[in-house]
């Protein structure tokens, strides 16, 4: 079986067995696709091969059928008297297709509608609507007068949404939940538990634009932080008040960036890695084949490093009312006592939590006896957005969420929800592109890559589904490789300011185990029939110089071809993406700045810009129907454990113990990221050796 994998960032490497394929970007590889072989424990790189010619149907970045086929292409005059009917015109739809049109590349950021969020006021009818929705509503929906809203914002966040069985966190649900509590007359504020972070920065600016966004309601809203650093305290710093213990772990002291190297471990056990990039940033080999960091990837983890961390700064330092350099001092003076955050004007005051909530009963003015009604995160997300008045319009835009890994099938033993699967989103897809009653559509999107055919086959159908109506597409931590392969295919790319793009470059390997093998007394002996048929397979020595010549040719083809569809699809010309690609990572707005990213901001930007490009006037209120419900499975049910994702540690201990043990396909984003491959039947008893070999270490 052939497959092609596309993966993300400088640090990230796929590896399987004994070769190692990477396409690390968040840009675009190329329409058609011809995989490469992967057998056992070997691993080889799938090319792209050449492109056909694009099909008139499909869109570019406007979608319109000109902008694939010249025969077929408005002239210049033809374009020019449209966009002086739309100003003289000066309606919305005007503007509509100006910002449609060809040029649309040109368009600029500050051009795009904010969405920006306005809390209204209900008038008379529309409050006594709702209270006679909530004196109907379902047991589970009613809440009492005076309730403050809990959440307990912790750990791992996911991007989609969960069923009520589910454990863990939901960002959509986050939001939802901070807007209704926003607008429900019985909700007086919100409590947030903040602790230690184990999601990406895109997520954790998602809910810090909601919480400003809920105190433009004037209810409170207040952090408790036992445990907190960077991340927790950007989040938490946008409340009106920060409460922390006295015994609480504060570690305000920077942040840091790191990246691991294995060839020293593999010149230990006997293993050479052979391995081809192009794109001087593409760093994923490093990890294989060097033992300290290449200039090139610290120029790149340091802009990284250096935008986050400004970033950081500067909105921390503007919501406390601070200079940046008091904030840099404050960290670099290393403060690590709670007294000191509060003497300074860091945090509030410091209280444990029953101080903070006799504090809540003080504010809502409850006799010392009573206590505070609350609502946990939970039990909220089960109140309608209904029963608050909030359902929307009728006007329907479709939201479809890709978050994970990318398959082009299930596997039999993946878990429900686990990752992106091409044929289910494919259906979804369709299913949007066929029905009248959507006007626009948001692909979602918290993915660092996976299978390149899956990919191909998405960005294919979102095409389609472009040609037909408005498509935006949202990223949220990451969008890389496969996750940019099927955000290209929108007409505007919507990005955090720190969300992770780029790395469009090209790197692929395999192993020579040959000394290896000699140490242990095993032996492998091959017998093949044409010139390159022991290119994969002889594992067992080093690549005769025709191979290599041929695996390095394969790699720079694919490369080309990758680096020519992103400068296609992104109308520009190969010459300056050559110069953003090289396998570069980059943040959201440094992507912006050149041209991989349309406009900044988070899901309700996208829906402005889908509103706009749809002609729905952007005070109109317009309902979200999200296709990517879940629906719980049986163990979620009785153990409401739910749809969560199995972390995996970058050491090699456990990367080997993965390999030896696993099947089907993968992919994880924090340290080492590898794929299993689909109807790998079998594991390499040598990757087993290896890990018993380690583990004595």
């Amino acid at each position: 079986m052939s497959r092609l994998l596309l993966l993300h960032t400088s640090h990230i490497t796929c590896f399987h067995r004994q070769t190692l394929t990477s396409f690390l970007s968040n840009s675009k590889p190329h329409p058609s696709l011809s995989s490469l072989q992967f057998h056992h424990h070997r691993f080889s790189l799938s090319l792209f091969v050449s492109p056909s010619s694009p099909s008139p149907s499909l869109p570019l970045r406007t979608f319109s059928v000109r902008a694939f086929d010249s025969s077929e292409t408005k002239s210049k005059e033809e374009e020019e008297e449209e966009e002086e009917e739309a100003e003289k015109s000066g309606n919305e739809e005007g503007k509509t297709k100006k910002i449609n049109s060809s040029e649309s590349s040109s368009v600029k950021d500050s051009e795009y509608p904010s969405g920006e969020f306005q809390f209204e006021e209900f008038n008379w009818w529309r409050k006594f609507t709702v209270k006679l929705k909530m004196l109907t509503a379902l047991p589970w929906e009613r809440v009492r007068k005076g309730t403050v809203l809990t959440m307990k914002i912790r750990g791992q966040i996911s991007d989609q949404l969960r069923s009520r069985f589910s454990s863990g966190l939901s960002l959509p649900q986050i939001c939802e939940n901070i807007i209704k509590a926003a607008y429900d007359p019985r909700i007086s504020g919100i409590y947030l538990h903040i602790e230690t972070l184990s999601c990406g920065w895109g997520k954790v600016e998602e809910i810090r634009r909601h919480i400003f966004d809920f105190k433009k309601s004037g209810k409170f809203i207040v952090a408790y932080v036992p445990a907190c650093r960077e991340k927790e305290y950007y989040l938490a710093c946008a409340c009106e008040e920060i409460y922390a213990p006295s015994s609480a772990y504060f570690s305000l002291f920077g942040l840091t960036v790191q990246a691991s190297f294995l060839r020293g471990v593999f010149d230990n056990v006997g293993i050479e890695p052979e391995v081809q990039r192009f794109g001087k940033y593409k760093s994923a080999g490093d990890q294989l084949i060097r033992k300290t960091m290449s200039n090139e990837n610290c120029e790149m983890l340091t802009a990284l490093l250096e935008n986050i961390y400004g970033n950081w700064l500067d909105k921390v330092s503007s919501t406390k009312g601070k200079t940046r350099e008091d904030l840099e001092n404050f960290i670099n003076d290393g403060v690590y006592q709670v007294e000191r955050l509060k003497a300074e004007g860091w945090i509030t005051n410091i209280r444990y939590d029953d101080e903070v909530i006799s504090m809540l009963k003080e504010k809502l003015g409850l006799p010392k006896d009573k206590q505070v009604p609350m609502i946990d995160y939970r039990k909220y997300s089960g109140v309608r957005k209904w029963t608050l008045g909030l359902s929307g319009g009728k006007d329907q835009i479709a939201v479809i969420r890709a978050s994970g890994s990318i398959s082009r099938v299930r596997s039999p033993l993946s878990v429900s929800g686990s990752g992106i699967v091409g044929e289910q989103f494919i259906e979804k897809i369709r299913t949007v592109r066929e029905s009248k009653r959507y006007k626009a559509a948001i692909i979602r999107i918290d993915s660092p890559g996976g299978d390149a055919l899956a990919s191909d086959l998405m960005w294919r159908e979102i095409r389609l589904l472009a040609a037909s109506k408005p498509v935006i597409a949202s990223m949220s931590d990451v969008a890389a490789s496969g996750g940019y392969y099927m955000a290209m295919a929108a007409g505007t790319i919507v990005a955090e300011n720190l969300t992770l793009t780029g790395s469009i470059g090209v790197v692929t390997g395999r192993f020579n185990l040959g000394k290896l093998y000699e140490k242990i007394g095993f032996n492998k002996e091959v017998l093949s029939r044409g010139k390159y048929a022991e290119l994969l397979a002889a594992d067992q020595r080093p690549l005769r110089p025709d191979e290599a010549e041929l695996f390095a040719k394969s790699a720079q083809n694919a490369y080309m071809q990758f680096r020519d569809k992103a400068a296609f699809s992104r109308s520009m010309p190969v010459d300056k993406m050559e110069e953003v690609a090289q396998g570069r990572v980059w943040t959201g707005k440094d992507a912006a700045s050149r041209g991989l990213v349309d406009a900044i901001g988070g899901l309700s930007r996208a829906v402005a810009i889908a509103k706009l490009k749809a002609n729905i006037p952007q005070d109109r209120q317009v309902t979200l129907v999200e296709l990517s419900r879940p629906s719980p499975t049986l163990p979620e049910v009785l153990s409401g454990i739910g749809n969560t994702l199995v972390g995996v540690d970058s050491t090699l201990k456990e990367l080997l113990q993965e390999l030896t043990n696993s099947e089907g396909v993968q992919a994880r984003m924090d340290g080492i990221m590898f794929q299993r491959l689909e109807g790998y039947s079998y594991a390499n008893p040598i990757f087993a050796l290896i890990k018993d070999y380690m583990s004595s270490l």
